[in-house]
């Protein structure tokens, strides 16, 4: 099983996943064209993709997904409220490439099997995904006010995770943002800062490698070597030293990580 984090971000979002018999494409926050220039990084064609995996309907997850779809005549995966969401956002996507992906359910796709669960933002329905493939496993996870006890247990002990770090609370207190939506950010159903990622993060990495990509970091609230300072030393006084076994990456809003093997 191979992935890469293509783009992570408040701009625009997508997470390329394969392996030797299937590839597919968690959310299609950009657009086509620059979906096909991230693709072509990695050295992909989205000729291939066998699906596009939906975790909730805000623009920067389905900024492309209609075109893409219908360019590349690509299953789409969702569950029913999402759908219901996106309907009148991503154009007309024939019934032929429309596919209920339920909540806490599993599908298999060949040797893959995609597990599907609930995270807490203020979307109609959001999931997110982990990946199994043999004894390895892969869990996507952002976009989430908190991560509770449910969501520790589908993710722990994974080999890698794409893993919210979005915002330091001090620059979103001080910064420009107003009120109405600090509160919204801050809440139970926004995103998780990077000390209470790390805190999620001891608690449910093993003791093996395990790489960790910090994902969907604020613009205007955080930056990399904030987010990797403040969970490094946050997993510190948990215990973990980054580095040993857990070993953390940046992702970025233009550039996609390199295509690596769990």
């Amino acid at each position: 099983m191979r992935f890469s984090v293509l783009a992570s971000g408040s701009s625009g979002n997508a997470i390329f996943i394969e392996n030797d018999e299937h590839q597919f494409l968690v959310d299609a926050g950009l657009s086509g064209k620059k979906l096909e220039s991230l693709f072509s990084k990695i050295d992909r064609s989205m000729d291939n993709l066998d699906g596009i995996l939906v975790t909730h309907e805000h623009s920067d997850h389905i900024k492309g997904l209609g075109v893409v779809a219908r360019r590349y005549n690509v299953p789409i995966y969702a569950n029913e409220k999402t759908w219901k969401a996106m309907d009148g956002l991503i154009g007309n996507v024939p019934l032929d490439q429309r596919f209920q992906f339920d909540m806490e359910t599993v599908k298999s796709f060949g040797g893959l099997d995609i597990e599907s669960f609930a995270v807490s933002h203020d979307a109609a329905d959001p999931m997110f995904y982990t990946f199994h493939q043999n004894d390895r496993k892969l869990a996507i996870i952002t976009d989430t006010g908190y991560v509770s006890d449910r969501m520790k247990g589908i993710i722990r002990g994974a080999d890698a995770f794409v893993f919210e770090s979005n915002h330091d609370v001090g620059m979103l207190q001080m910064g420009r943002y107003p009120w109405s939506i600090k509160r919204r950010i801050l809440s139970d159903v926004g995103h998780v800062s990077n000390e209470d990622a790390a805190v999620a993060m001891s608690e449910v990495v093993f003791e093996k490698e395990t790489r960790i990509y910090l994902s969907h970091l604020s613009k205007d609230n955080n930056m990399k070597d904030l987010a990797r300072m403040s969970v490094t030393q946050t997993l510190e006084t948990c215990g973990i030293i980054a580095g040993e076994y857990v070993h953390l990456y940046d992702t970025d809003a233009e550039e996609p990580t390199e295509l690596v093997t769990v």
